[in-house]
């Protein structure tokens, strides 16, 4: 698994703990990437900043463009969808996917829920057959993929189980959309009370990084043990 797509979501574009008002989820995803690149110095990392490039929404010219086969579509069509090809390519050609998400009320920011509509693509991370009793077909199944989602939440208690994991729909979206494309082994790692800071937010924090850390290492002993 040497191939890592890293991706930031947060409007913010500075890191937590390095720059003023600093992005907690970019923090995070910075750690995980370093150490990865540690355990992997030959490893190759894509990087795409969504919240300093956002996508383009899916718009009305998209749709009927995406679901035309691709030898019947007109050059304009394949220029509307020329961002979203991109997209898929990265994350087909991805062994490990690492998402840095801050949740902004409830849920994901809106560049990244434009990432994640370029990426649902027919006949591309997924396909249809109505005559299965589960008529989907996640395409990138094809390889063991992993995904790591670094996120930053402003309260606490959004983890399962927690007071307020019922207003969690970041994690659930991404999750889902994740698996539906194949991609199931999908891990997450918070830090939370943000908007509380002091020692809470600290405590968080170190957990995370502490997590991180434990998470390559397990993905680096599980990888050496399948060679």
């Amino acid at each position: 698994m040497n191939t890592l797509l890293h991706i930031d979501s947060s409007a913010r574009p500075g890191r937590a703990g390095e720059h003023p008002h600093g992005s907690h989820s970019r923090r995070l995803s910075h750690a995980f990437v370093t150490r990865w690149l540690q355990a992997h110095p030959g490893g190759e990392v894509v990087y795409r900043d969504l919240g300093a490039a956002p996508p383009r929404p899916v718009q009305h010219e998209w749709i009927p463009a995406a679901f035309t086969p691709e030898a019947q579509r007109t050059p304009a069509q394949r220029a509307t969808l020329k961002e979203s090809d991109a997209l898929v390519r990265e994350l087909q050609q991805a062994d490990v996917v690492v998402i840095g998400m801050p949740m902004y009320n409830f849920g994901m920011p809106a560049p990244l829920k434009a990432w994640v509509d370029g990426i649902v693509r027919i006949a591309l991370t997924f396909d249809m057959d109505p005559a299965r009793t589960d008529p989907y077909i996640p395409l990138l199944a094809d390889k063991p993929r992993r995904a790591v989602v670094l996120t930053a939440r402003g309260s606490h208690g959004f983890d399962a189980g927690g007071t307020q994991a019922a207003l969690n729909h970041a994690d659930t979206a991404l999750r889902e959309v994740l698996g539906f494309i194949g991609i199931t082994d999908v891990r997450v790692i918070a830090v939370e009370h943000e908007e509380e800071g002091g020692e809470a937010l600290a405590t968080s924090t170190a957990q995370a990084l502490r997590q991180i850390d434990a998470l390559v290492d397990a993905w680096v002993e599980a990888t050496c043990q399948t060679a």
